[in-house]
């Protein structure tokens, strides 16, 4: 199984660097944001939320379809996994904007967007093992759970965020830094919890 060579690329790309892995998120570093947008963003994602829910849906069927592909194939069958990747690009985007680390407003798409300051890229496996959509849920829970644990660490750092963009317009470096791997962590646990990767997701800061 072969790792992403490079991250996708942003222009100002912000956190600690991120460890080699199939799964990649990026995130630009906005030197200065709306300081009345906080206000509204709730708002304004609402109708990205509501077509989440309807590709939660559909991701759910897919990935009981995966299952019993990778099951009797050994193979991730091609479509499954680019709509995967494309609800949880879709998703992180959401995520970012909502958390106010990014002003620009989420395309409608599943689709990478190389303009976009969120950028989400997976590693298509050419074969994965039969047994791992068995145990893969089992083999996840010591990383999910700090995953989880850094994923609600961001969303409290979001609030003081929200803080800082309200008096400053913008949000510290050292802050935004710290909410990038909580990010990156969920995406990692989510890969590997759908069996998109072999490849254990690392225990590093990053």
């Amino acid at each position: 199984m072969s790792t992403l060579e490079q991250p996708p690329a942003v222009p100002d790309p912000s956190g600690p660097p991120s460890p080699q892995s199939p799964a990649q998120l990026e995130i630009a570093y906005p030197p200065e944001l709306n300081r009345w947008l906080p206000l509204v963003k709730w708002l304004l994602v609402i109708p990205h939320y509501f077509v989440l829910i309807f590709l939660g849906i559909g991701a759910f069927f897919v990935i009981v379809f995966a299952w019993f592909a990778v099951l009797f194939t050994g193979r991730y069958p091609r479509g499954a996994f680019d709509y995967l990747v494309g609800v949880q690009r879709w998703a992180y985007r959401v995520t970012a904007y909502h958390l106010l680390m990014t002003d620009a407003y989420p395309p409608f798409s599943l689709d990478d967007d190389p303009n976009f300051p969120v950028r989400l890229d997976v590693e298509y496996p050419e074969h994965i093992a039969n047994w791992r959509p068995l145990v893969h849920w089992l083999l996840i829970i010591p990383y999910a759970i700090a995953a989880v644990i850094l994923y609600y660490f961001t969303l409290i750092l979001g609030v003081i965020a929200f803080f800082t963009i309200l008096f400053t317009k913008r949000v510290p470096r050292g802050l935004f830094e710290l909410m990038v791997p909580g990010l990156r962590w969920q995406l990692r646990s989510n890969v590997y919890s759908y069996w998109m990767t072999s490849t254990y997701p690392p225990f590093v800061w990053g």
